[in-house]
């Protein structure tokens, strides 16, 4: 006969699992602050886009049939444009004005963690996104001018905004990991991404289409509390010997600063900077092209409406969790860096074949060769991790976030200016343009993994010689 009083004694160590899981992981915490941003993000380019089509007497491919897109006279053609470009310059101010504040504000709350803990950096941006949020509903029940938009996102970035979340997620993980699994588990936490952004994408535009655009950012708004909640309530502090400080002072501008200036090890100070290049190359691609994959698809020749605009967004989320398994299988076989390359060779054939697409099957076929593009950005912050000590790790990613801080602002700049001047000879260009680009982090990763494999071999003979000369010389 076996003990009956297992049943409840396994229910209850199980229970106590999932309490610990939920207390010591920010996976879930993430989750909810990529799905109110997954929803948020093509939702608002869409209503931009019936706003200002609706003011200037155009219902095109952003309404519910995408027949003004297609079925169109030729004389709305220059009005689809005018849209198109006004939606895009509106693009860029809002993402400008939020990741310009952003940029100062993640620096100063990322060493500030390193003193006071993660918990406090994680609660205050989940609470920037729900006043975001709240600003967007305000404008789409009051109809108040899209400008205010902008307000929003600067007041989200005073708070950090969704890059201080990922920031302080990371060094989270550099908190509570060994350099051996790392790498593995920053890329875990990069799949969370990919989920809840899978999830919104398909739910938003579905959603959308059935219900507008209010109910859709009341979740946005929900999502948002839920996170800040989560972060200030349930997760265990990761940072073991707290000490109050200033918020408001330069020192924490200066933590960042000697990360790069003053390194503990010569040799870390340009693989630091060398790495940051080749992450802010590869992440302003990315945010870049990220940003254009809307109005690339609402445009002619593809003309989709807004549940296949779910569909493809989904599909570059749905790069996460392929590239997390990749990751994970090359990984038996493979160095970390030689997996990047791969994910680097992945994201550029990816982004040339939708370059050219000008039917559904085409694109889907570009977003099917992306399947591991999202291998390389966890190396990279796995690397990075480790060439600074563990004291140094809110420091470390808060200069990451600046630089992704960077990357929003030169991918807005540069790609929202370059896709309705490109719009008259090819409205592919722009992500022609990310792939060459992305020839650089490549090859900036495979020479300084060459170099360390010729520096380890050089020191090794150097090892094995040395006690032969001692003895030769006695």
């Amino acid at each position: 006969m076996y003990d009956e009083g297992w049943l409840p004694a396994a229910a209850l160590a199980s229970a106590n699992e999932l309490c610990l899981f939920f207390r010591s992981s920010t996976s879930p915490l993430l989750f909810l602050a990529t799905l109110a941003l997954g929803l948020q993000g093509p939702l608002a380019t869409q209503y931009l886009w019936d706003r200002l089509g609706a003011e200037r007497g155009y219902s095109g491919p952003n309404a519910t049939s995408p027949a003004g897109c297609g079925n169109g006279s030729a004389g709305d053609e220059p009005l689809r444009q005018e849209v198109e470009a006004l939606v895009s310059h509106w693009n860029l101010c809002i993402n400008l004005g939020g990741f310009f504040v952003g940029l100062f504000s993640v620096t100063l709350f990322g060493p500030w963690s390193d003193s006071v803990g993660r918990r406090p950096a994680l609660v205050l941006p989940a609470v920037g996104m729900a006043v975001q949020a709240a600003v967007y509903l305000l404008v789409m029940y009051l109809q108040l001018h899209v400008a205010y938009f902008l307000l929003g996102r600067i007041l989200s970035g005073l708070l950090g905004d969704y890059n201080l979340i990922l920031a302080s997620c990371f060094a989270y993980v550099a908190d509570t990991s060994d350099q051996r699994t790392r790498t593995f588990r920053v890329a875990v936490l990069e799949a969370c991404l990919g989920v809840a952004g899978m999830l919104a994408s398909i739910g938003g535009g579905q959603w959308r289409k059935v219900q507008g655009y209010i109910n859709p950012f009341w979740l946005v708004l929900a999502a948002s509390l839920a996170a800040a909640l989560y972060a200030a309530f349930c997760l265990q502090e990761s940072v073991k010997q707290r000490k109050p400080a200033k918020l408001l002072t330069l020192s924490h501008y200066r933590a960042v600063y000697r990360l790069y200036a003053a390194p503990e090890h010569p040799s870390s100070r340009w693989k630091l900077a060398l790495y940051s290049l080749a992450f802010f190359l590869l992440v302003t691609v990315h945010f870049g092209t990220k940003d254009l994959f809307v109005l690339y698809e609402l445009g002619s020749p593809l003309c989709w409406a807004a549940e296949l605009i779910g569909y493809g967004s989904a599909a570059t989320y749905l790069a996460y969790l392929s590239s997390l398994g990749g990751l994970r299988l090359l990984q038996l076989c493979l160095r970390d860096t030689w997996v990047a390359e791969i994910g680097l060779i992945s994201n550029i054939s990816g982004l040339v074949v939708i370059s050219l697409a000008t039917t559904t099957p085409q694109m889907f076929t570009g977003y099917g060769i992306l399947f591991l593009s999202m291998a390389a950005t966890p190396v990279i912050r796995s690397k990075l991790s480790k060439l600074v000590s563990e004291t140094e790790q809110g420091a470390l990613f808060a200069s990451v976030a600046c630089v992704e801080g960077l990357c929003s602002l030169v991918a807005t700049g540069v790609f929202n200016s370059l896709y309705p001047a490109s719009l008259h000879f090819m409205r592919g260009f722009p992500f022609l343009f990310g792939a060459i680009i992305l020839l650089i982090p490549a090859a900036v990763i495979g020479w300084i993994e060459i170099w360390d494999l010729n520096h380890d071999y050089n020191h090794f003979s150097d090892a094995s010689l040395s006690p032969a000369d001692g003895s030769s010389a006695s």
